[in-house]
């Protein structure tokens, strides 16, 4: 299908340009988002009439996009999650939880089609998220995954929770290996009854004889 942008869509165009997608993009995001008008001569001759009015507006959004930018980018949320050992969330983090996450923590405004999440994080860990504000304006959020507040914090300074946990096993399974086992040590010790048998006199046997 052949649509003329009224933003800036990445990959395609900037305003005013007429470029063919797939129908099935344009029917079900595009123009149903007010992002793109059908490239017939009816909306061509409209755009037009309203170009200057609708690069002002998008103009104005982008302003607006970028002040909020600077108190967005680079925050980070944290996410408390249960998961395995293994670092396997019971469960996921999806867009929705990142909205949410960004709203109590004071952002307003952001929406669900905002967050770019290629797939639903299944892992504890970072991850930095993309999140536009304008199809010009795009800042990155950093979402710690963590089991507690203390391994959130751990994360945060870089540090790999799950290698470290896995380190601290194996050097107690080492320390457990080099202790020494008492009931072995018990049951190979001559029982002290038996020592004093071994010791003394065969008196009875020898007066007999």
């Amino acid at each position: 299908m052949e649509i003329i942008l009224l933003e800036r869509i990445e990959k395609l165009g900037g305003i005013g340009d007429v470029v063919t997608v797939k129908n099935g993009f344009a029917r079900n995001y595009l123009l149903p988002n007010n992002k793109a008008l059908r490239a017939n001569d009816a909306n061509k001759k409209l755009f037009e009439a309203n170009r200057s009015k609708i690069e002002a507006d998008n103009a104005e959004r982008r302003t607006d996009a970028e002040g909020r930018a600077k108190d967005i980018d680079g925050k980070q949320i944290v996410l408390i999650r249960q998961a395995s050992n293994t670092g396997q969330l019971y469960g996921s983090v999806a867009v929705r939880d990142i909205v949410e996450a960004l709203t109590e923590d004071g952002v307003q405004g952001v929406t669900k089609a905002m967050v770019e999440l290629e797939r639903p994080i299944k892992s504890l860990g970072l991850v930095d998220v993309k999140v536009k504000l304008h199809p010009e304006v795009v800042v990155t959020v950093g979402v710690n995954v963590a089991r507690s507040p203390d391994e959130a914090e751990m994360q945060k300074q870089g540090i790999d929770v799950i290698a470290a946990m896995f380190e601290e096993e194996q050097a107690e399974a080492a320390a457990a290996a080099l202790e020494p086992d008492s009931e072995d040590e018990f049951e190979e010790a001559t029982p002290p009854s038996e020592l004093a048998a071994e010791e003394a006199p065969a008196t009875d046997e020898a007066e007999e004889a």
